[in-house]
């Protein structure tokens, strides 16, 4: 596991380390022709990041430290602007725009927290995808089975293989069906998907504004809540663990298993033994509104209703130079009417409503982030069938939460050692800081 920001921290302040040591072998683990950073990174900052570092150890040894993350190389995803850079979100169509002239707002609040930013991230072609496959800069894999070469998880791709191999300390995402958790699942890390309306989304280029949400990839619970307090503009304090017994879940007793692989079901189960052996109170519940997204989702949704909003002069312009697997999703949303969009609008409160009406007694919903673990990117690239299944398996589960407007956070808990599998703890809209909580409660649980 990489390490903390809070045990970088402790080194920062003791002078066993200093962010310039830090930064300079972030840019090394990047740069390495052996390793995944060509694939992982679309840009890098290498003059600028050690000019920040040098700052901000300067600051430091003059008593000014301005925030957990100061001087820490952290990257962002390639969908943020960064003042002066083109923003590319994984594709080749963008390449001939006009450079930002402003940092997004993520980017702004993370440089003024002292953030060392080494670079923008790779990603699937406009995020639509949660597999994190890319044809045009190459796909990381994921730090599991290299020898395979199994997908990073999407569309955060770089995010989470970027933190995953030291290239960074922390990674910032977006999520708009699973972007930040399904990568932090596959690559054995944490990743907070916070309710969507916390985190300004100026700035960063959208893929549907009804869903996309901002958040980060690390190696802690505690440090997702460090980030997630930066990127939304509070002020931190530190999530503290409840008593397990003091705690009470709901699991779904449909949808969330389905065409689960033995290994996902089987560490799943495990946890839930695990969090009930600690005292905690765990009961299957009837959730029959996630069966009904599928139908509900059936035209396309907003993902598809908005990306061709964005999209569509583009498309016209420059079909060709798309990845063929994001155009024909983004193109299913030219068939939606408005009268569609404004009943899809009216459904999905009512269906929010529902949903949050049977989790009143609940601290939070468990379910596993994918229900499969990573497959060979050989073989999705191969097969559009395998590539469609794949995807829409993966991204089901977390792709409720997002319908529901609610917050969650992917924790790992499998055995050190096999395939990474995702905990996913979940809330309703705005309870963000008690799904933190849980979560380090679960996170200390699966590491007694």
């Amino acid at each position: 596991m990489p390490a903390t920001i809070l045990e970088l921290q402790r080194l920062l302040a003791t002078g066993a380390t200093s962010s310039v040591e830090l930064t300079k072998a972030a840019l090394q683990r990047i740069a390495a022709p052996e390793g995944e950073g060509r694939r992982a990174f679309t840009d890098t900052y290498g003059e600028q990041a050690m000019a920040t570092a040098q700052a901000a150890d300067t600051l430091r040894a003059a008593g000014i430290v301005r925030s957990a993350i100061d001087g820490l190389p952290i990257s962002v995803k390639d969908l943020f602007d960064v003042q002066g850079k083109t923003t590319m979100a994984g594709s080749v169509v963008l390449k001939d725009m006009d450079p930002a002239q402003h940092n997004a707002v993520i980017v702004q609040r993370l440089i003024n927290a002292g953030a060392v930013i080494v670079g923008k991230t790779n990603m699937t072609e406009f995020a639509f995808s949660g597999l994190g496959i890319n044809p045009h800069y190459g796909t990381p894999s994921s730090p599991w089975d290299r020898e395979t070469g199994r997908i990073p998880g999407g569309s955060s791709s770089g995010a989470g293989v970027s933190v995953a191999d030291g290239m960074c300390v922390a990674a910032v995402g977006t999520d708009t069906g699973g972007s930040v958790r399904i990568p932090s699942a596959f690559c054995g890390l944490a990743g907070f998907k916070p309710t969507a309306r916390r985190v300004p989304a100026d700035g960063a280029i959208p893929l549907s504004t009804s869903l996309d949400s901002i958040g980060p990839l690390a190696a802690s619970v505690t440090c997702c809540a460090i980030l997630d307090a930066i990127l939304s503009g509070r002020a931190y304090t530190a999530p503290v663990a409840p008593e397990m017994s003091q705690l009470r879940f709901g699991v779904p007793s449909s949808v969330i298993l389905d065409g689960a692989d033995d290994h996902v079901r089987g560490v799943f189960e495990k946890a839930l033994r695990t969090i009930q052996s600690r005292g905690a109170r765990i009961d299957t519940i009837e959730l029959p509104e996630f069966e009904q997204l599928a139908h509900i989702n059936r035209l396309g949704g907003f993902v598809c209703a908005e990306a061709w909003a964005w999209h569509k002069e583009l498309l016209e312009r420059h079909a060709d130079q798309y990845d063929p697997r994001v155009a024909s999703r983004i193109k299913r949303g030219k068939d939606m009417s408005s009268a569609d969009y404004i009943q899809l609008l009216q459904i999905r409160q009512k269906w929010i409503a529902s949903v949050e009406s049977r989790l009143t007694h609940y601290d939070a919903l468990l379910m596993p982030t994918s229900p499969i673990v990573a497959p060979a990117i050989q073989a999705l690239q191969a097969s559009d069938e395998a590539y469609f299944a794949a995807n829409g398996l993966i991204l089901r589960n977390p792709t409720l939460i997002n319908f529901l407007d609610g917050c969650a956070l992917s924790i790992p808990c499998h055995p050190t050692g096999s395939a990474p599998v995702g905990l996913m703890i979940v809330g309703t809209a705005m309870h963000d800081r008690q799904v933190l909580d849980v979560g380090m409660a679960l996170e200390e649980s699966f590491r007694v």
